[in-house]
């Protein structure tokens, strides 16, 4: 979701800052940028390491608070993510959203979707173990019906990519504010921008063709 379907890592980045500042403590977009990805739990405690007097649970709470009530004001999708899930509905195709954001937050960006873009969604609120961890696109999947090998996963950030490769998607990265390490067999698309369900499609045969 964050980074891949909608641009709100500046809303994390700017809410993190503004938390830390609050309490007398400073904070920087490149410490920012090491949260992209993570579990929610992960970057409160990252941040009480920084000197942040506060729970994990008041840390997380506050954040996705202010990010909501930027969401609430203006929804920054990525380029090309929109016209992507129009077409993923019209051949019929489902998706589940697996983000590491709580529900309250997954569902406001949701509802600004177009109506039934997502058939499941899978929070870090509700698995007990977050990216990089497989776990949440192995529920993804399961949510499907499908064995992940036959699901297709879009991520931007270094946690949630090594979870959808450690479950076995086809796992594509999209990077935008942090930067994936190409490898072999690794898939790297610079944008969303005009991809389609034929690319999708296209990287499901390029699979079929390579397994024994």
């Amino acid at each position: 979701m964050d980074g891949t379907l909608v641009d709100t890592e500046p809303y994390w980045i700017r809410a993190e800052t503004e938390l830390m500042n609050a309490h007398g403590l400073s904070w920087s977009e490149e410490q920012g940028l090491e949260f992209v990805g993570n579990e929610l739990l992960t970057s409160a405690t990252m941040m009480q390491q920084a000197g942040l007097d506060l729970s994990a649970t008041e840390i997380v709470e506050t954040l996705m608070g202010k990010v909501i009530d930027h969401i609430r004001t203006s929804v920054p999708f990525r380029p090309g993510a929109l016209e992507l899930l129009a077409e993923l509905r019209a051949e019929a195709v489902p998706c589940v959203m697996v983000t590491m954001s709580y529900r309250r937050l997954a569902e406001a960006v949701i509802a600004s979707c177009p109506a039934d873009s997502f058939v499941g969604l899978i929070c870090g609120d509700e698995v007990s173990a977050g990216k990089p961890d497989p776990e949440p696109y192995l529920k993804g999947a399961g949510l499907l019906g499908l064995d992940p090998a036959d699901c297709v996963a879009l991520e931007d950030s270094k946690p949630g990519l090594a979870s959808a490769e450690a479950a076995g998607t086809i796992a594509v990265g999209v990077p935008h504010f942090v930067d994936l390490e190409p490898r072999p067999g690794r898939i790297l698309w610079p944008s969303l921008e005009g991809r389609g369900v034929a690319d999708l499609r296209r990287l499901r045969a390029q699979q079929s063709a390579q397994t024994p």
